[in-house]
């Protein structure tokens, strides 16, 4: 009877998908859990990630002629209640603030002194306090449009947390903007949802479905939702971004009022945007195998890492020469318009030790370099995504190195777009559905996202509810064909992709 294979994560993918999912992000270093429930301390190779992705994004928001800026981190609870449907929206989420002061307690502990005239939220998104920023700096046409972005922290009080999908405190940004008119607001909209859509697959190397978001799912407070939506490989949903046409509903709320060329006044138009840590998570769960985490080369903290092999002292002189010398070539090197990033680990460790550490934490690429290696001018390669190493020539190396890791970036993405696709049905009827979304037993990854007409959102609830399973997007591409509801049989105009998500 033949072994089976042995793998650094347990238990695997098909034996237990959420308790894989935390022992890859334990494996790989990328964080842990805090003393405070329900938050995490987010490690060096997390914060590295989460650098390239932030430098990336900020890039983008930049050229398309967005400015940082930052807003307080406390919102007062008067701001809140002026957009009921908003409130509403994230009021059992809020972590409230209602002294500012401690005092020495009889039994020799602390307790909370100096109460508040008002209490303050602890930021769960920022809507409230920037309008009622945006209603100081707006008077006239000539003031907008205003674009602004700000990276942050945001508190959103969780009871079922998990590391980066869903923290009571995470790191994201939020775009916030005002417009003279409504179609310059949706213009903007559409623009930042395509720009995280660009971000997710040509970065991410993660396919990425844009649509709208129904009435139920959408945004509180928000006119229209845009979201991207990923499928990880336990088939289920990940809302990856959200862009948001907020109407004048916020203006409204905050006074934001403007005098138009004809003279008339007028309340702005306003829209939001954001993407977080969440994105984390969605990298994990879209790539990472049963030996750790998988990083699309774009994103990874170091591309390359060199291992120097030797025996003694007079090896170890001649090996790290050539080492370093190599990695100034691969670091000379282009890939995807920045310098190639490389890294030497010359720890005192075992050499199997040391590969397995870089294994886990989803480097690309792998050169172990020996006094062998160094008569034949040459490197022993392991590539993240295949699972045995070659040798490969110097010259040859440097050569293609920017080629190698554009060939790994597609293929990332060809394999998790073969997934999505292969997991992806359209569906006609009730039966059919709950067929597609009902597995024989808890442990079964099964489903994935059902493409069905439906008439009536509300008619939809109760079986949604009883599968578990939820509305993600109107896809915007491919969906004008109108047809027939598969749980109504009426008439229905629209498309929507159903999965069970995060």
């Amino acid at each position: 009877m033949a072994k089976a294979p042995k793998n650094a994560i347990s238990p695997s993918r098909a034996q237990d998908y959420p308790e894989w999912y935390q022992q890859v992000i334990r494996a790989s270093d990328l964080a842990e859990n805090s003393p405070v429930r329900g938050c995490m301390v987010i490690k060096p190779w997390g914060y590295r990630l989460w650098e390239n992705m932030q430098r990336a994004l900020d890039d983008m928001f930049k050229a398309t002629g967005h400015q940082n800026a930052y807003f307080p981190l406390f919102i007062p609870m008067s701001f809140l209640e002026k957009e009921a449907e908003h409130v509403e929206g994230f009021a059992k989420e809020c972590a409230v603030v209602t002294h500012h002061r401690l005092e020495p307690d009889p039994d020799g502990g602390l307790r909370p002194a100096g109460k508040l005239e008002e209490p303050l939220i602890v930021r769960p998104t920022s809507e409230t306090i920037i309008g009622a920023t945006y209603a100081k700096w707006v008077q006239s046409h000539r003031d907008l449009p205003i674009l602004i972005n700000q990276w942050a922290n945001v508190v959103r009080w969780e009871m079922r947390t998990r590391m980066f999908l869903r923290t009571a405190e995470f790191l994201w940004q939020e775009g916030h903007t005002v417009h003279a008119t409504s179609e310059e607001a949706m213009a903007e909209t559409e623009q930042m949802i395509d720009v995280y859509a660009d971000f997710a697959q040509n970065w991410m190397a993660m396919p990425v479905i844009i649509g709208s978001k129904t009435a139920d799912e959408r945004f509180p407070g928000a006119v229209e939702t845009l979201s991207i939506e990923a499928m990880m490989q336990d088939r289920k949903a990940l809302q990856a971004g959200t862009s948001h046409f907020l109407g004048q509903n916020f203006s409204k709320a905050q006074e934001i009022v403007f005098q138009a060329e004809n003279g008339e006044r007028e309340y702005a138009w306003t829209t939001s945007w954001g993407v977080s840590t969440r994105l984390v998570g969605a990298l994990i769960m879209s790539h990472s195998d049963d030996d750790g985490l998988v990083m699309p080369p774009r994103l990874a903290p170091a591309q390359v890492v060199i291992l120097p092999i030797y025996r003694d002292d007079s090896q170890r002189a001649s090996v790290l020469q050539y080492v370093e010398k190599l990695k100034a070539e691969l670091s000379a090197q282009q890939y995807a318009g920045s310098p190639i990033r490389v890294e030497v680990d010359d720890r005192d460790i075992r050499g199997g030790e040391k590969k397995w550490h870089h294994v886990k934490r989803g480097v690309p690429i792998r050169l172990e370099v020996g006094p062998k290696d160094i008569e034949k001018d040459a490197v022993f390669l392991g590539r993240r995504d295949q699972p045995k190493s070659a040798p490969m020539g110097r010259a040859e190396l440097i050569a293609g190195i920017a080629a190698l890791l554009a060939e790994m970036q597609q293929g990332l993405f060809d394999a998790a777009e073969k997934l999505r696709d292969d997991n992806s049905r359209v569906i006609t009827n009730e039966s059919d559905f709950r067929d597609f979304f009902t597995p024989e037993n808890e442990q079964d990854i099964h489903g994935g996202f059902a493409h069905c007409h439906f008439s009536s959102e509300e008619e939809l609830q109760p079986l949604l509810k009883e599968l578990k399973v939820t509305i993600r997007c109107i896809p915007r591409e491919g969906n004008d064909e109108p047809g027939i509801c598969f749980l109504t049989g009426k008439t229905a105009a629209k498309k929507a992709i159903f999965a069970k998500s995060y």
